[in-house]
C-alpha cells in the first residue's frame, strides 16, 4: 500500500511525504523546502518525527524546494538524491557521504519504493521530477515546469495518483502587480503551469484507475482554490470536490492509493 500527503505547497515552501506501507514502512520526502522546525511540526501532524524519514529527493535548487535538506540529512543521517546540476547550483556542499546522484530515466530502487526521475522544462540547472511506485500503485509528482513535453507525459501514464502544479490563472497573472519580466518568467515555457495547462495534462493522463488528483503550488497572488477546482473539474467532468488542493501551510491530509 502507498500513501502520501503534501506537507505544504507554494512559494513559501514545498514538501511531499510518501510512505510505502509494507511490513517495514519506508518514508521519504520529495523536496524539503521548509525550515527544519516547521518541517518537524508538520511531520508531527502526520504522526511522525524527522528521524522517521528514510530518504529525501530534491527536484531542483530553488529555495522553496531545497530548504533545510542538508541540515536534515546531516542531523539524522538521511540519504539525499538530487541531480548533479542541482548539487552544483547550490554550491556543491559536502553531504558527508549521504549524497546520491539522480539522473533522468535511471530508476532508484530504495527497497520498498522505486523512483523514476525525469527531466522537466524549468528555469533551474537540472530539474528532475518523478514517479514513485511500491510495485502495486504509482504516484506522479509534477510541479515547477513551464510546459509538458512528450517526455514528461510519457512518465505520467498509468498513475494511480497525481500531484500536479496548477500555479496561476492567466488572467490574474496578466492583471497582477508583478513587473513585466516576472510575468513573462512565470507564464513562460520554463516557468510554471497555468490552470488551463494543468487541466490539459490531467485530461491527457486521466484513466479509470486515477484515484487522486492533487492541485499544487498555487500562487497566493495569482490563483484561488475555487478557480483551480473549477477548471480541473470542468476539464475532467467530475465534481469540484473531487479535486484536492494542497495548501501552502496546511498541505493535504493523508491520501491512500
Amino acid at each position: 500500500m502507498l500513501r502520501f500527503r503534501s506537507l505544504g505547497s507554494g512559494s513559501g515552501g514545498n514538501s511531499t511525504l510518501v510512505e510505502a506501507c509494507g511490513l517495514v514502512p519506508f518514508r521519504m520526502l520529495i523536496d524539503c523546502g521548509l525550515g527544519i522546525r516547521q518541517l518537524a511540526l508538520r511531520l508531527a501532524e502526520s504522526g511522525l518525527q524527522s528521524e522517521d524519514i528514510d530518504a529525501v529527493f530534491i527536484t531542483h535548487e530553488h529555495g522553496d524546494h531545497i530548504g533545510c535538506a542538508r541540515s536534515l540529512a546531516l542531523r539524522h543521517r538521511i540519504p539525499v538524491w538530487m541531480s548533479r546540476g542541482t548539487h552544483s547550483a547550490i554550491g556543491a556542499p559536502d553531504f558527508d557521504g549521504l549524497l546520491h546522484t539522480a539522473r533522468d530515466g535511471k530508476a532508484i530502487d530504495l527497497g520498498g519504493l522505486q523512483l523514476m526521475p525525469f527531466t522537466v522544462p524549468h528555469d533551474a540547472r537540472e530539474p528532475l521530477h518523478l514517479s514513485c511506485t511500491d510495485g502495486s500503485a504509482k504516484l506522479g509528482i509534477l510541479t515547477d515546469l513551464g510546459h509538458a513535453t512528450p517526455h514528461v507525459m510519457a512518465h505520467l501514464q498509468a498513475c494511480d495518483a497525481l500531484l500536479l502544479e496548477s500555479n496561476h490563472d492567466t488572467q490574474l497573472l496578466n492583471q497582477s502587480v508583478y513587473p513585466p519580466f516576472l510575468k513573462r518568467r512565470v507564464g513562460g515555457d520554463y516557468g510554471h503551469l497555468s490552470n488551463a495547462a494543468a487541466a490539459d495534462i490531467a485530461c491527457a493522463v486521466t484513466h479509470g484507475g486515477l484515484k487522486h488528483l492533487v492541485a499544487a503550488h498555487l500562487s497566493a497572488q495569482n490563483n484561488r482554490p475555487d478557480l483551480v477546482r473549477g477548471v480541473l473539474s470542468d476539464a475532467l467532468g467530475c465534481n469540484s470536490s473531487d479535486i484536492v488542493v494542497a495548501g501552502a501551510s496546511s498541505g493535504t491530509p493523508w491520501l491512500q492509493i
